[in-house]
């Protein structure tokens, strides 16, 4: 019935383990929980051993990036629907996987999310930019990812048939952070397969500090340059992704957004790193960072 996958890279997955465990225990369908360590630190790996032994386990021992591992539990899954949660998320529902499993016998829908939610209470300041960044762009309802639906595709908690996932992968040429999920989910437009979103959330617990969240965003702007080479700026997926919208609506300015970037660079670093977040100002340093790295492309 349900095969229940999670990527796991440097992250306690204890909890959630037992969790799964406690719900699939009470249903009545085949189930299996299949976890992939990504070449974790050795700590972390120890931490999750006893846990995951009980469980399909497999140890990397080279780490291969969030598309490629994704990918990879094709290999190992035994059932029709997979079941894709980060390792960093908290299950907030008793009845987590029992609502998934409703929704599969009732619907033929090829894929689902679920979404995600944050913490109501701030999290300390040198978490803070990674949160207010969550709460404001991606703790969204059912119903307004529904709008969107492949614009609005999350990699953290989603459901896919089988069939489906051995059609249309994740592209293993992006093999660091950021943007599979947006060419994936801009694939499966192009494919004409639509994604219901659902209401059964996961709570996202693993943030990145300040300064390692900046470089991840900024490793996600390599991404999307790389994927715009792949499909050759494809005009529908540049009107998907808010930022490429913004640089192209801007494009005649890019001279001056990159004089202004690297003057003010250090002092929008500054202030992001320590916490004082503006969204706006976050949402310029991912502009300029864009503009520089199209101009050096």
């Amino acid at each position: 019935m349900i095969s229940v996958c999670i990527p796991i890279y440097n992250f306690n997955v204890t909890k959630l383990v037992k969790e799964l465990s406690r719900q699939s225990s009470i249903l009545n369908v085949s189930s299996e929980i299949i976890l992939i360590d990504d070449c974790s630190k050795s700590s972390i790996k120890k931490v999750n051993e006893s846990i995951c032994s009980n469980e399909v386990y497999i140890k990397l021992d080279k780490n291969i990036g969030r598309a490629a591992i994704r990918n990879k539990f094709l290999n190992y899954a035994k059932y029709e629907n997979l079941l894709f949660l980060d390792c960093d998320v908290i299950i907030n529902s008793k009845s987590f996987l029992k609502t998934y499993i409703d929704i599969i016998k009732a619907n033929n829908a090829q894929i689902m999310c679920g979404g995600r939610t944050y913490k109501a209470i701030p999290p300390k300041r040198d978490r803070l930019l990674r949160w207010k960044y969550g709460v404001s762009r991606e703790s969204k309802s059912h119903e307004i990812r529904g709008k969107s639906p492949n614009k609005s595709f999350m990699t953290n908690n989603f459901v896919i048939t089988k069939s489906t996932f051995q059609q249309i992968k994740f592209d293993e040429r992006l093999n660091q952070y950021g943007h599979e999920d947006t060419l994936f989910g801009f694939e499966l437009k192009k494919r004409n397969i639509k994604i219901l979103h659902i209401d059964n959330t996961v709570l996202s617990d693993g943030l990145e500090c300040n300064n390692s969240y900046i470089s991840s965003t900024e490793s996600a702007v390599d991404n999307l340059i790389k994927i715009l080479r792949f499909i050759n700026y494809d005009k529908k997926f540049i009107e998907d992704v808010r930022l490429l919208r913004i640089y192209y609506k801007y494009f005649r300015l890019r001279r001056l957004i990159v004089v202004s970037f690297i003057i003010f660079k250090p002092i929008i670093k500054y202030f992001l790193s320590k916490g004082y977040v503006s969204l706006y100002l976050f949402e310029f340093y991912k502009l300029g960072t864009l503009c520089v790295k199209m101009k050096c492309a």
